[in-house]
């Protein structure tokens, strides 16, 4: 170019395009001014080495950060935010979905809401394959929407609005709910609608609830409850031997379920716990836990403590504001 020769042919016999040329010429940098010191509470290598060692462990190697944290919070320990965890175990590529189950999808409308236990139960019968090809029973399962927790199942061979009313008697007079007003929600299936189920709910004063037309996903609890129950670990791959061999797993489930499954729709305590409205206590000691952390280390924090204000409402149907009471 010097001699007199053109660009754009020179820099087609040398393979480039001139604007890769002009690029070269200039001699641009990154000219973008970002901070020049380390942030204060940026996590330090042994903190990260910490978590690492935690989500690890054979306490805790099969549970998200998001079980993890709660436990920890339990124990009086505190070792970074639930974000920090996620973010370490990204960094060194240790978070991937695991499991059988797809990744949990954003919850649906509803107009009725619960404040405390035994006001909305809703239930379903979901599958259980025999040992026989084509053949199944029937899982029956009653949960209340609030605390989560089951208060009724039972396994049958058949579909019958006549079981589903002697399992929803029992579930009344174990509670204590007989007269109560309570709503108890269902899909539009044969076993729901049957005259001898609507009369046993009616002489127990409870109101029924039924999916609205065409809508699949109005029944959510329950269905979100069948997906943590054919996708935990225990699930049996094959089919059950027997009846007795169904309901025996069952039972097992349910007390899992309820009394140790932190669930995360309720600020991760177990079902059972705020059924009896013992969720109010633990979710204050874990929220001095973090309280505690943070006082001594409070550059760790821009923000606030992690949300461990207790779930007053639960809507069904419908996604609304969650509303939160403070703990103290």
């Amino acid at each position: 170019m010097a001699s007199g020769g053109n660009q754009a042919i020179l820099c087609d016999d040398m393979g480039i395009s001139s604007k890769t040329f002009k690029r070269w010429k200039s001699e641009k940098v990154d000219k973008r001014q970002g901070p020049s010191r380390r942030p204060a509470n940026k996590l330090t290598d042994t903190e990260k080495e910490e978590i690492i060692k935690i989500s690890t462990s054979k306490e805790f190697m099969d549970l998200p950060p998001c079980q993890i944290v709660p436990r920890l919070a339990d124990q009086g320990k505190y070792v970074a935010s639930e974000s920090s965890f996620y973010r370490v175990l990204r960094e060194f590529k240790l978070l991937h979905h695991r499991g059988k189950a797809k990744k949990k999808s954003s919850h649906r409308e509803s107009s009725l809401i619960a404040t405390g236990p035994n006001q909305i139960y809703s239930w379903d019968i979901t599958y259980l394959r025999g040992p026989i090809k084509g053949q199944f029973y029937y899982l029956y399962m009653f949960m209340d929407i609030f605390s989560r927790k089951i208060v009724g199942y039972e396994v049958h061979e058949n579909e019958c609005n006549i079981k589903a009313s002697n399992l929803i008697e029992d579930i009344c007079e174990k509670e204590g709910v007989k007269g109560k007003n309570i709503v108890l929600h269902s899909d539009n299936g044969g076993p729901m609608k049957g005259l001898t189920m609507l009369a046993m709910l009616y002489s127990l004063g409870i109101t029924p609830s039924f999916n609205r037309p065409s809508v699949s996903n109005d029944n959510p609890f329950s269905e979100s409850l069948f997906r943590t129950l054919k996708y935990c670990p225990t699930y049996p791959k094959e089919a059950f031997g027997g009846q007795e061999e169904a309901r025996s797993w069952v039972k097992s489930f349910v007390d899992w379920y309820n009394n140790s499954y932190f669930h995360s729709g309720i600020k991760f305590v177990t079902p059972s716990n705020r059924h009896q409205n013992n969720d109010v206590k633990i979710l204050l000691s874990r929220k001095k836990v973090y309280e505690t952390a943070k006082e001594k280390n409070p550059l760790r924090w821009s923000k606030n403590i992690r949300n461990w204000d207790y779930v007053t409402k639960v809507y069904l149907k419908k996604v609304e504001k969650i509303e939160f009471k403070k703990v103290s």
